[in-house]
């Protein structure tokens, strides 16, 4: 059993929703970002999802794209996430996925990058542009190395397909609440209400992604799914942040906030 896979079914036993939390790293520098992952496990995140920057995040909304902005400015790379994930995974159990695109892996090469994320404590992948059919050759390393595939659904997934897609997921499928972009509006009944459905189709934990901000929102969307995720309000609270320092604080009372509306 995968750490994250560990985190859902505590979840379970303690009747809430996991909370997922994305940050980016390098935002606003590597070692900021390593006290920020901290910081949010410490108020009870049980997933983070580590950002990998991007020069052309298509599936982001302007706060995390800005995030990945400032990242890259700072030279951030893949092998710069991977250290902060190794540095984390020294003093913590909880799941890291790694967030991102699929050119640094290309580039990186499928096999010596699963080695490494395995290496650096990762217990997930997340690729935002690859879908579950063009991943074969990615999903050999990764299996090899015990690491979860994220894989990631639609609205607009029709039905035969969500079963082809079920199929790559080891520990929970990525329920993305609308046909837009991270941090915008979701209309979370609906999203909640096609999270169930996918559970029973399936048979696989779902947690629900992008549109999901504040509390309250946490809090609908912890009565249908298994797991909560929530980022472009994080990335918010840094970008808000007067220092470093503030934006470790930030982070850690609104991660409070969430993980008690994931209560169910």
């Amino acid at each position: 059993m995968s750490r994250i896979q560990a985190a859902f079914e505590r979840a379970e036993r303690e009747n809430r929703a996991a909370l997922v939390v994305y940050l980016c790293a390098g935002d606003p520098d590597l070692p900021t970002t390593e006290k920020l992952v901290l910081a949010a496990i410490e108020a009870g995140a049980d997933v983070i999802e580590l950002g990998v920057p991007f020069s052309d995040p298509t599936a982001d909304g302007p706060v995390i794209q800005r995030a990945s902005e400032r990242a890259l400015a700072k030279g951030t790379t893949l092998a710069h996430a991977l250290g902060i994930a190794a540095k984390v995974r020294a003093t913590s159990e909880a799941g890291i996925v790694l967030f991102g695109y699929y050119n640094p892996i290309l580039a990186t090469g499928e096999e010596r990058f699963a080695a490494q994320a395995k290496q650096s404590g990762v217990d997930g992948v997340l690729v935002v542009d690859l879908p579950p059919e063009e991943a074969g050759s990615l999903l050999a390393p990764l299996e090899a190395q015990g690491l979860d595939f994220i894989p990631l659904v639609a609205p607009t997934t029709p039905d035969a397909r969500v079963e082809r897609i079920a199929r790559s997921a080891r520990s929970f499928l990525y329920y993305v609440s609308l046909t837009g972009v991270t941090g915008a509006e979701a209309d979370l009944d609906k999203a909640g209400e096609r999270a169930t459905a996918l559970k029973a189709r399936t048979g696989k934990r779902v947690a629900i992604g992008f549109g999901i901000k504040t509390p309250a929102q946490a809090k609908k969307a912890a009565q249908k799914a298994d797991g909560v995720v929530v980022g472009s309000a994080v990335c918010s609270a840094v970008e808000a942040a007067k220092s470093p320092e503030d934006a470790v604080r930030a982070v850690r009372a609104l991660v409070l906030e969430l993980r008690a509306a994931c209560a169910r």
